[in-house]
């Protein structure tokens, strides 16, 4: 079976300043994996090129199955589903939480140009209750509070039922309560076999969900480690990517990590 996502040798040269350089990455079926590092290390870039809206420099890359330059990305990009918040952004306020993630189906932003079936209005309605916003599908998207507009942006990348997930730093500026909740929720993903090979972008190792299995560690573009989660991420291999010493503890799944005295 071809991986979800494979990446050999990927740079990106900008300004004649490499922000990729170099990494070899491989996404399987049934995957959950965590990219994690601080700010410009290149993360951002990565999920850039798996979502197929940035081509490399130079390197391979193949997004289920297909050579990346050598295929339509049109018609590749509604096969790989994008939550981020970026995106969120491009959402007309008064639409209706039901209709932005029912309107995924078509990767549309508004309902008016396609027909929708009742069986998309309960599939709508089924993912917005399993992420637990259910009782807001009519409500007005700009009225909801961060976390909310998380969890729906959430509900509609996976309204198109994707073949790939990539999740941009989803937890970010949410508060403890909020993170916790969309954290619980990504754990259940995870361990919901149906759910299709997962990125997940953070630079906190505090918002890694149980069930993830995978990590790639960056810094300044580079792969400093990469592999199963217990044994790759490590105090070593994290004060890496993070150019600090650290001491990271490991409980039920969860993480913590803080700077260690220099």
């Amino acid at each position: 079976m071809a991986a979800a996502l494979d990446m050999t040798g990927v740079r990106v040269v900008r300004d004649g300043r490499a922000i990729v350089d170099g990494v070899d990455w491989r996404v399987d079926a049934g995957d959950r994996w965590v990219v994690l590092g601080p700010n410009g290390c290149g993360k951002t870039t990565l999920l850039r090129i798996a979502s197929l809206w940035l081509h490399p420099t130079s390197g391979e890359v193949r997004v289920l199955g297909e050579l990346l330059g050598r295929t339509d990305v049109r018609t590749l990009r509604p096969r790989v589903g994008v939550a981020s918040h970026a995106f969120a952004d491009l959402l007309r306020p008064e639409l209706a939480v039901r209709d932005a993630v029912m309107t995924a189906k078509y990767g549309a932003l508004e309902p008016w140009w396609h027909r929708y079936e009742p069986a998309d209005a309960e599939r709508a309605a089924q993912l917005l209750d399993r992420l637990g916003v259910g009782a807001l599908a009519e409500r007005r998207f700009a009225t909801l509070s961060s976390g909310e507009r998380q969890r729906v942006q959430l509900a509609r990348t996976l309204m198109a039922e994707p073949e790939l997930l990539l999740l941009d730093e989803p937890t970010a500026g949410l508060d403890l309560a909020a993170r916790e909740d969309l954290v619980d929720r990504l754990a259940d993903l995870a361990a919901d076999p149906t759910t299709p090979p997962t990125v997940l972008v953070t630079h906190h190792v505090e918002e890694i969900p149980p069930g993830f299995t995978h990590v790639l560690l960056l810094r300044a573009g580079r792969a400093v480690a990469g592999g199963p989660l217990a044994p790759t991420l490590t105090e070593a291999a994290l004060g890496r990517a993070l150019g600090v010493p650290v001491h990271l503890e490991a409980e039920g799944g969860r993480y913590r990590a803080w700077r260690a005295p220099r």
